[in-house]
């Protein structure tokens, strides 16, 4: 009996090996695909646009924070 568990813990050990590296491959081609992707958002018109609306956004709060306080409080 002895034996017979030494083999499916061994068979055990040895599957959940190949699902860690199946899924290390997996999330590094995720990673990649990923990458890619956002290299062309970036290259893509609504990209630029996402870009420089962010900058614009960017500059206002920027401007904002200059002057008074976001929360005023009042009494009564």
């Amino acid at each position: 009996m002895g034996g017979l568990c030494s083999c499916l813990d061994s068979s055990k050990a040895q599957r959940l090996e190949e699902d860690r590296l199946e899924s290390q491959e997996a999330r590094a081609k995720a990673a990649e695909a990923a990458q890619k992707r956002q290299e062309q958002f970036e290259k893509s018109a609504a990209g630029r646009a996402a870009r420089a609306q962010l900058a614009a956004a960017s500059k206002q709060s920027n401007a904002a924070s200059a002057g008074e306080p976001v929360l005023k409080w009042q009494m009564g």
